[in-house]
């Protein structure tokens, strides 16, 4: 069966795209944010994932406000970026795994999840970005990815404990899958932030830090608030962590529980708390 290796989350702000193609990891405004990946690094050097499934939010290349999907998943062999007019350079094409997105699916179904199965699928910067950071040194990612799309960007929001639900079948369609790869899941975007209206800037450190703790020793925390809650705590666009619960979710069903690798937090890069985070799961 695969092996499910942990978790990744990270922020996807887009103007880290910039600062990685400029080469600015080392200037003071960023150096706080780069300084938390080498540990994260050195960590995916041993334990050599073959296959991440990504959760994330798209941004307006598959799906817009007339068409948005609770739940999206990707079965394509190959996923193609676009330009999105940030200015952040197109990627190569990014290998799919469609023998773990057709298990993942199938599962998801049987399990009374209504998804969007995509055989087609563009993939912007939430998932691009991350896969970047993680390893800056290749040009692509050398990792397959399985890409689940999660709404977050027009309400109704999935719940937070709907969300959880999804990653734990999701963990549990990955360690019964009949293969002998290396997977990990991994959750972009975030922490908190809200990018319009009166509260434009808004930013929740105390909130951000206590989700970051319940990552590791409580994962179903989040799960107690609504959507409008979450709103409320973390700002319009900083319900990206949905993504991150789902990550941490897809992580229980091994029941032995999980290792902090490393963790960073950071305020502000463009007006946004940032995070990122590696978990192992326990044998």
């Amino acid at each position: 069966m695969a092996t499910l290796l942990g978790g990744l989350a990270t922020s996807h702000i887009p103007a880290i795209g910039n600062a990685l193609a400029k080469g600015w990891q080392q200037e003071p405004y960023w150096k706080p944010f780069f300084d938390g990946f080498p540990p994260i690094h050195r960590w995916l050097n041993q334990v050599r994932p073959e296959v991440v499934v990504v959760f994330y939010n798209d941004h307006g290349l598959n799906f817009f406000l007339d068409k948005m999907p609770t739940f999206a998943v990707g079965a394509a062999a190959e996923y193609h970026n676009a330009d999105e007019g940030w200015g952040i350079p197109t990627l190569p094409p990014l290998a799919g795994c469609p023998e773990l997105s057709w298990q993942i699916i199938r599962h998801l179904v049987a399990h009374e999840f209504d998804v969007v199965t995509c055989q087609e699928m563009l993939v912007d910067h939430a998932c691009t970005l991350p896969l970047k950071l993680f390893w800056p040194e290749h040009e692509v990612a050398p990792v397959q990815i399985v890409p689940i799309d999660i709404n977050t960007v027009q309400f109704p929001l999935p719940t937070a404990r709907r969300v959880y639900k999804l990653g734990q079948a999701v963990g549990e369609a990955i360690q019964r899958w009949d293969s002998d790869k290396r997977v990990l899941v991994m959750a972009t975007g975030g922490l908190s932030h809200q990018l319009e209206g009166e509260r434009a800037g808004f930013i929740n450190k105390a909130f951000d830090q206590q989700f970051l703790e319940s990552m590791v020793s409580n994962p179903e925390w989040a799960t107690q608030f609504s959507d409008l809650e979450l709103v409320e705590r973390a700002g319009t666009q900083g319900v990206e962590l949905l993504m991150w619960l789902a990550m941490r979710a897809a992580l229980t069903r091994g029941g032995a529980g999980v290792r902090k690798v490393h963790s960073n937090y950071h305020i502000p890069i463009s007006n946004t708390a940032t995070g990122v985070m590696a978990l192992e799961c326990l044998a």
